[in-house]
């Protein structure tokens, strides 16, 4: 059975494309070419930019897969004709003209372990630890800690384009047990893009905590995107 042999991982706040070493291992050893991106977070352009950048180190077709904020960068570059489809892991799939703000601020405020400082954001130790990697061991909490990358505050308010899965076919981890991303939102996301969903009892790493879930989905998202 033929199948899309090119994988871009898209990482989101806070994280870096080392979020993703629990499921790159197996992706090479099956043969499939992966390029794990390094978003500034500077600026959804920049961060757009730089998916694009690894779209243009691959030959033939390719899967976007996108993790939180991630999923805003896919749902901008997916309409490359290059993008036969598209991965959401705990991520936001904004509509047209939709920012993150619009979408978060429906389920909350946001967290008091978030740390504003030079138009970045921080998170602290005790914000890994609660929000986004519960279920993670010690050791990860303290590796996703060290290596965080910073978002720039204006990320909130960037509205996004016209989305890629309005026309590509989509697919939707939603992490039930997510306290940086509702799973109440990642479900009305997934279900209004008629992405194929799989639910796993996960905080806001699925990959890293339920890899064996995650690479199914990404599988499955080779094969049936032909």
């Amino acid at each position: 059975m033929s199948k899309v042999q090119n994988i871009i991982l898209v990482h989101g706040f806070w994280a870096d494309g080392s979020c993703y070493s629990e499921i790159i291992p197996t992706l090479l050893t099956e043969g499939y070419k992966v390029i794990a991106v390094q978003n500034p977070l500077t600026s959804l352009e920049d961060d757009i930019a730089a998916t694009k950048r690894a779209l243009d180190q691959l030959e033939g077709k390719c899967i976007l897969v996108g993790h939180s904020w991630g999923g805003f960068v896919i749902t901008t570059v997916g309409n490359d004709e290059r993008v036969a489809g598209l991965v959401y892991i705990a991520a936001l799939a904004p509509d047209a003209g939709e920012s993150m703000a619009d979408l978060m601020s429906k389920y909350g405020s946001p967290s008091p372990h978030f740390q504003e400082q030079n138009g970045f954001v921080w998170i602290s130790r005790e914000g890994i630890d609660e929000v986004l990697a519960n279920d993670l061991s010690e050791e990860r909490k303290a590796l996703i800690h060290a290596t965080q990358i910073t978002p720039s505050i204006s990320l909130t308010e960037a509205k996004s384009s016209s989305p890629a899965w309005r026309d590509k076919p989509s697919w939707y981890v939603l992490a039930s047990n997510d306290k940086a991303v509702p799973p109440d939102l990642q479900h009305e996301m997934s279900q209004r893009m008629n992405a194929k969903t799989a639910t796993v009892a996960s905080s806001h790493f699925p990959m890293i905590s339920h890899p064996k879930e995650v690479l199914e989905v990404i599988s499955e998202a080779t094969v049936s995107s032909q």
